[in-house]
């Protein structure tokens, strides 16, 4: 099954003509039958003599109404461009045809309709004045067919140009992702909330969850119809009318897509290939603001050019579309871009990136980067989303490389295969990044821990959460990180001796830590101070002021010193034998007080307080009150 979209002037007979062709009266509304004028989208389907079915989106010619006309013809398969034969060519079939050019509708047929109202001479003239029309165009050499859906001239032939310009039957990749551009949305009594749209990319089926967006709204697929046939399942390139259980009709409006979670996420500004219509009446200007139709919906679109200050008639450029509101897209979207005031297709485009990220003006890396997405490879695709941002940004494992990329599955993992293979990419970890980021990430890792070294010579190592952050690496990468740096001999890792410290110290490899003479004297000095009255120790400011920040410091990771807190140091076998002592009376008496840990170690409260408050935080004690007990399993 496919859908055909009609385009064309108002009045030239679009819904006569499908009537004729299908019996069916596409114009629903009661203002539509009263004016005699199609408004809004009108539906119906076609079954062909061959047994296929094809699902038909009418559309309204009038300027007035442009906006509804967008709304329907951006997912069809074929369109069916109706041109009266006694009016000819007029102002809105060249603005249709303008836009089935913009979106690249891949195939097209011309009906001459009321052509039982000309002779056949006049016919000829607007035979050749449609084919000069359509050259340069998507419809360029379509077949053009005089019909009368009054007299039933031109309908099977017209009917056999339609069987015989249908897409062949498309494959459906088992992981390809839905998407519904909703067009319409109703409510029936006894069923809720119905929307209807033409899907495309995957097959969606009942009972599927959905999430609609933009907004997240989640939903499940309670029931599907087709041309008012129940269905399980419907393809994409089909139009369907689902019935959502979970979400309330006033939640919901034209525009939104009905896709699975976690698929796609709203964007508010887009990367673009731009182009202006060569009959445009004007070219598109840097900062412009214009009105967007891209799927089914419509919002205002800031145009800031990335190169130059317009776009010609006839010529493209790269641009980023900063959008009032957010839409729900993916690359290789078509859409339009019109003038607000006075209404007038300026032009359309493709969307490269969304969401995007802002770039800055006159970059020719940022256009590479941009024609490499645009160019549709998937190795160029990998490529360039590996290189964007900086940091963790740059490493990304396989499942979020696919929504990054919006490639399938199977074609992310093949390609980063290939890319392996050719040294292109590196592997650390589940992540993947570019091989010279890798080498640099390396270097980086070097550097910050040279430096310091430099600037702490007597520290056996660099913080492992400083040495993270310095490389801007998310918890999980530095793990992968860290875990081959060792594996290829240039990173070591010491667990310090520092009471209640049990986080790594990362280093270089030749890194020792060392006292120089005068330290070395300083560290005995002090050590000999300590022990010489344990239970007494002088103020942190005091013994800083003796031996030095640095030297205090590299023998409290090193474990020759306990600290208690900010201002208390003891020696280590000090603070084992307190340890032990308290643990073993526990054991025996089951509870401690500040008092009786005070006299059993012969020490001050002023040491014993936060010795306790030490042993509390390593999960040896617990306080209860003002005692101390064991902690669980001790």
């Amino acid at each position: 099954m496919a859908t055909l979209g009609t385009a064309g002037h108002v009045d030239h007979g679009k819904s006569t003509l499908v009537q004729a062709l299908t019996g069916i009266d596409p114009d629903r509304l009661a203002e539509e039958k009263a004016r005699g004028m199609t408004i809004d989208l009108g539906f119906a389907w076609l079954a062909l003599p061959d047994g296929r079915q094809v699902s038909i989106v009418d559309v309204p010619g009038h300027e007035d109404f442009i906006k509804n006309m967008l709304a329907g013809v951006g997912g069809i398969d074929l369109a069916l461009l109706v041109i009266a034969a006694d009016e000819g060519v007029m102002p809105q079939t060249r603005e249709h045809l303008a836009i089935l050019d913009l979106l690249r509708i891949p195939r097209g047929i011309v009906a001459l309709s009321k052509c039982d109202l000309v002779d056949d001479d006049w016919l000829a003239l607007v035979r050749e004045d449609v084919a000069a029309t359509l050259a340069g165009t998507v419809l360029a050499g379509a077949p053009i067919i005089p019909v009368s859906a009054l007299t039933g001239a031109g309908l099977p032939e017209l009917m056999a140009a339609i069987a015989a310009h249908l897409p062949p039957e498309r494959e459906v990749a088992p992981d390809a992702v839905p998407r519904l551009p909703i067009d319409r949305v109703f409510t029936v009594s006894g069923f809720g909330t119905i929307v209807t749209g033409t899907l495309l990319d995957g097959a969606l089926h009942v009972g599927q969850e959905v999430v609609i967006m933009p907004g997240g709204r989640r939903a499940r697929v309670r029931g599907m119809q087709q041309h008012q046939a129940q269905v399980q399942a419907a393809l994409p390139g089909t139009r369907a009318a689902l019935n959502l259980a979970g979400v309330a009709r006033h939640e919901l409006a034209r525009g939104m897509v009905v896709s699975l979670p976690g698929a796609l996420a709203p964007s508010l500004l887009l990367d673009a290939r731009v182009e202006c219509w060569a009959g445009a009446p004007r070219a598109i200007a840097h900062n412009a603001v214009l009105d967007l139709a891209v799927g089914a919906a419509e919002t205002t679109a800031r145009v800031r050019l990335l190169a130059g200050n317009e776009i010609l008639p006839g010529a493209w450029g790269w641009a980023q579309l900063r959008l009032a509101e957010p839409v729900a897209v993916r690359r290789g979207d078509r859409f339009i871009l019109r003038n607000p005031s006075p209404s007038e297709t300026l032009g359309g485009g493709s969307v490269v990136e969304a969401p995007a990220r802002h770039h800055r003006r006159n970059q020719p890396g940022v256009l590479a980067h941009l024609a490499a997405l645009a160019s549709g490879d998937p190795t160029a695709i990998i490529r360039a989303t590996l290189a964007t941002g900086r940091g963790h940004e740059r490493m990304l494992t396989e499942d979020a490389l696919i929504p990054k990329t919006q490639l399938p599955a199977t074609v992310v993992k093949s390609t980063l295969t290939a890319l392996l293979a050719a040294g292109e990419i590196a592997q650390v970890g589940a992540w993947h990044l570019p091989a010279s980021a890798w080498d640099e990430l390396r270097a980086r890792s070097r550097e910050a821990l040279a430096a310091y070294h430099q600037q702490m010579p007597l520290r056996a190592g660099m913080p492992r959460e400083a040495w993270r952050t310095r490389l801007d690496l998310t918890p999980a990468q530095a793990e992968a990180v860290q875990t081959a740096l060792v594996a290829a001999g240039e990173l070591s890792f010491t667990m310090p001796a520092q009471i209640g410290q049990a986080a790594a110290l990362l280093h270089l490899p030749q890194h020792r830590p060392s006292f120089t003479p005068a330290q070395a004297v300083a560290r005995d000095a002090l050590l000999a101070r300590l022990q010489a009255d344990p239970w007494n120790p002088p103020p942190f400011a005091e013994l800083e002021a003796q031996a030095g920040r640095d030297v205090l410091a590299a023998l409290v990771e090193n474990g020759a010193l306990a600290r208690l807190n900010d201002d208390l140091l003891l020696p280590a076998e000090t603070f084992a034998q307190a340890r032990d002592a308290i643990v073993a009376f526990l054991r025996e008496h089951e509870r401690i007080t500040v008092a009786q840990a005070r006299d059993l170690l012969g020490a001050t409260r002023r040491t014993i307080v936060p010795l306790l408050a030490l042993l509390d935080a390593l999960h040896l004690t617990r306080r209860v009150g003002d005692i101390r007990v064991l902690a669980p399993d001790r």
